[in-house]
């Protein structure tokens, strides 16, 4: 059997009633989950509310929301896997993706966890209102509509996810001028589920903010190996044990398809996408790694709320077919 990678996804994977119908069925998966939910007191059971409802109190595309879930979810279903026999050699992930990745081998335990993702609601109360542009188009090929980069109020290059899938990401109204240059210039982007401006210089107050959280936890070495959406590169023990190694990361650019590329150059093996959707799989099967069928995708739940039950069972039953 090739080697297991598991991708953790990040903002932009959220949907309504992911995961839910494992919820109650999947039992290590509940536990996890309630576990983080008691352990964030007050706002845990208003998290857990805004996820088992259609009627959200708070919109799940707000990063306070989405992202706490977001971590959770991955974390929870890789355990599960784990308690299955399924155990991966390599960890990535993509944006809040990265640090339940972080979490699964061990960097931070669960509490520690908790606190975090609670510090980094926090530290998203104070950050600009902005957002995501996903643009068919290289970073290249973008570079004229962008800003320098470290300009606090401009637009540049927050991910990318593909050779020809590039996110930009900046406040408004700079993010909105660069979006009607672009649909101008005939490239059109769509926008990404996000409310705020992640990984571009207007959260460097947030990253701060988010690094003084950090540094009050016990930061370990990684049990497995992080190939890093930052670096795009195996995270370095020194890395681990930063804490503004993991923080700030929130307002940096997320090297999705250059962590992916440098990984499967080593060899073969099977991605497996813990989380919602398939925002990970999608381009992922676009490598030629994987059109050759020297690698494999296998994503765990569908990118909407129907059919999650059997699209996880069907996805258990590709992973046992592994050879």
């Amino acid at each position: 059997m090739s080697e297991i990678v598991f991708l953790f996804p990040g903002q932009g994977a959220q949907h309504p009633g992911m995961a839910r119908e494992l919820f109650g069925r999947e039992p290590v998966f509940t536990e996890i989950l309630e576990e983080f939910f008691e352990l964030l007191d007050g706002e845990g059971k208003r998290l857990r509310d805004d996820w088992l409802t259609d009627d959200p109190a708070v919109p799940l595309d707000e990063g306070r929301r989405a992202q706490p879930l977001l971590f959770i979810l991955g974390y929870a279903l890789a355990r599960t896997l784990e308690t299955r026999g399924v155990r991966p050699g390599v960890l990535l992930g993509h944006s809040i993706g990265e640090l339940a990745a972080a979490a699964f081998a061990g960097v931070f335990d669960l509490p520690a966890a908790a606190r975090l993702m609670e510090a980094r609601s926090l530290a998203l109360d104070g950050s600009p209102s902005g957002g995501m542009l996903a643009v068919g188009a290289t970073p290249e090929e973008l570079t004229r509509f962008v800003d320098p980069p470290g300009r606090p109020g401009g637009v540049v290059v927050g991910a990318v996810n593909a050779p020809r899938q590039t996110v930009l990401a900046g406040p408004e109204p700079r993010l909105g001028e660069v979006e009607r240059a672009l649909e101008d210039a005939g490239t059109p982007g769509r926008r990404v589920p996000a409310l705020q401006a992640f990984h571009s210089p207007a959260m460097a107050e947030a990253a701060e903010v988010f690094t003084a959280a950090f540094a009050k936890e016990e930061l370990r070495r990684p049990s497995l190996r992080i190939q890093s959406t930052r670096t795009a590169r195996a995270v370095r023990p020194d890395e681990a044990t930063d804490p503004g190694f993991w923080a700030g990361q929130v307002a940096g650019a997320v090297l999705f398809w250059p962590a992916l590329e440098a990984l499967l150059a080593e060899g073969d093996f099977t991605l497996v996408e813990v989380g919602p959707g398939r925002r990970l799989s999608t381009p992922a099967r676009r490598h030629p790694a994987v059109r050759s069928g020297r690698s494999t995708v296998i994503p765990m739940l569908p990118s909407t709320a129907e059919g999650t039950w059997e699209f996880w069972t069907a996805a258990l039953d590709a992973l046992d077919a592994l050879p």
